[in-house]
């Protein structure tokens, strides 16, 4: 199972654009992650876009109305994925500053929160890569998830 992350705008703040390449290097290790940078705008216009390229995909909207997981939670929900055999790839939807709109988190499969908080995209998409770089540690009994 391939994981996707789609996410509105490049980022522009060094230390996240940093962070961000640090994490996709780190995770080529465990069969990478793909990252597809979408033109920023407004929710509505990023909503269609995000819904529009993950066609095909089980989608999870990242939103902070999402489920609250833990980072063991994440793994049992991706390895679940994964064992089902019928999903040939995820995509992890961040929307734009304004957030996704409601018709995306209706067809999204899944709405899972990273944070309580109202998270910058920018930093959404670095907690993000993040978790699934936590994820993929510690399902293969490494350390870094502790």
């Amino acid at each position: 199972m391939r994981l996707r992350i789609l996410a509105a705008g490049k980022p522009a703040l060094s230390y996240a654009a940093a962070g961000i390449a640090e994490y996709l290097k780190r995770l080529k290790r465990y069969g990478g992650c793909e990252l597809v940078e979408l033109k920023a705008g407004d929710s509505e216009s990023v909503s269609k876009a995000l819904l529009a390229r993950s066609e095909g995909d089980l989608r999870i909207a990242l939103d902070e109305r999402g489920e609250a997981l833990t980072t063991r939670q994440w793994s049992e929900r991706l390895e679940a994925l994964e064992m089902r055999g019928e999903i040939k790839r995820v995509s992890f939807l961040i929307g734009a500053a304004d957030g996704h709109t409601e018709g995306l988190r209706q067809e999204a499969d899944a709405v899972w929160q990273l944070s309580r908080l109202t998270l910058q995209h920018e930093l959404a998409l670095v907690v993000l890569l993040e978790q699934l770089y936590r994820v993929a540690s510690f399902r293969r009994g490494e350390p870094y998830h502790r």
